[in-house]
């Protein structure tokens, strides 16, 4: 669970209720947050491209919190959860959640909000590896949604759309419950984004898409996430 603009805290591995104490500010954001050269984004993942979702989501949102999210502590309420069809969506920034399984890129001296478990665990037990597993980050149910209630759980499957690309993921973990817009490190770099847990994210324009009642497994495997996330792209994407 990151915590980077709250002192939430919980057991492992279960969902928290309550929202804690919030910090007076976040790690500002850089000019530019694109990956760097040296670590280019890997292949677009899947058969539906970022246009044809987008498309499919239509223009007007049809708002399912009661209430809206801030994309950081201090920002404006302004980020509404919408739903179409069998998806669940909002566009936002992009926060680094590096929880979990201690890595080389992703521990207490890279990030100095790291905590070493994650809302949902591995089918063995383990927390997720952040530095490997794209996943994205949901709020902590609250009176603005909870969203156990549109059918999502760790492990539903998602699609993230930044710019021309789409990656396929699950839910991960959960976060503060006024704040949404947050990705785990392998998320956000096979996005292009700059992955870094204290200076990296993306400001804006990310759209994360939660396919309803449809879950990786296990959820460690980013190949079933890849798999059933395009089949189910496609058939969205079709609609009309």
């Amino acid at each position: 669970m990151h915590i980077s603009r709250t002192t939430l805290t919980a057991a492992a591995g279960t969902v928290l209720l309550a929202a804690a104490a919030l910090p007076a500010a976040a790690a500002p954001a850089t000019p530019s947050r694109a990956l760097s050269a040296h670590r280019a984004a890997p292949p677009a993942e899947g058969t539906v491209g970022a246009d044809a979702l987008l498309d499919a989501l239509g223009k007007k949102c049809r708002q399912i919190s009661d209430g809206k999210y801030r994309t950081d502590n201090g920002a404006r309420a302004d980020i509404p959860v919408c739903e179409r069809d069998d998806v669940v969506y909002w566009t936002a920034d992009l926060d680094i959640d590096c929880d979990g399984v201690r890595t080389a890129r992703c521990n207490s001296a890279t990030d100095r909000w790291f905590q070493p478990n994650t809302s949902f665990r591995q089918s063995d037990g383990k927390y997720l590896n952040a530095e490997k597993l794209p996943f994205v980050v949901v709020p902590v149910p609250s009176d603005i949604w909870d969203y156990r209630a549109s059918g999502i759980r760790g492990g539903t499957v998602a699609a993230m759309v930044y710019r021309d690309r789409v990656v396929y993921g699950v839910v991960g973990d959960t976060g503060p419950t006024g704040i949404i817009g947050e990705a785990s490190y392998a998320a956000a770099e096979a996005l292009g984004i700059d992955p870094h847990p204290t200076h990296g994210g993306a400001p804006s324009g990310v759209t994360y898409i939660l396919f309803k009642n449809a879950r990786a497994t296990p959820i460690e495997s980013h190949e079933a996430a890849v798999r059933l996330g395009d089949e189910l792209a496609q058939r969205f994407a079709d609609k009309p």
